[in-house]
């Protein structure tokens, strides 16, 4: 089993700026990707950034140019720098973590963001 645990959500104007964390534990070995997906009530789960092993990197088209994502391969830890943020990126964000040769996804308990004035 892999263990997710993520941490940095909170409230923050519209314009501000979050960085959310993610680490990985237990049976972290052949870790592929690591992501972020974002869901808002009554509405399906949706991508937000994701990194493989290899560094390679996949947005939204909503968050291109403001959001950054990277990873500490050491730490098994991902980052979601989240810049210029809009209302519309209320959400609960959620870590997702996948391994080569597992079916399974492992997803944290998800972190509240709320872009509010």
């Amino acid at each position: 089993q892999v263990q997710v645990v993520e941490s940095g959500g909170g409230l923050v104007q519209p314009g501000g700026s979050l960085r959310l964390s993610c680490t990985a534990s237990g049976m972290i070995f052949s870790i592929s990707t690591m992501g972020w997906y974002r869901q808002v009530l009554g509405k399906e789960r949706e991508l937000v950034a994701r990194i493989t092993s290899a560094g390679f990197t996949d947005y939204a088209d909503s968050v291109k140019g403001r959001f950054a994502i990277s990873r500490d391969y050491a730490k098994n830890t991902v980052y979601l720098q989240m810049n210029s943020l809009k209302p519309d990126d209320t959400a609960v964000y959620y870590c997702n973590v996948r391994r080569y040769t597992d079916p399974n996804d492992y997803w944290g308990q998800g972190t509240q963001v709320t872009v509010s004035s």
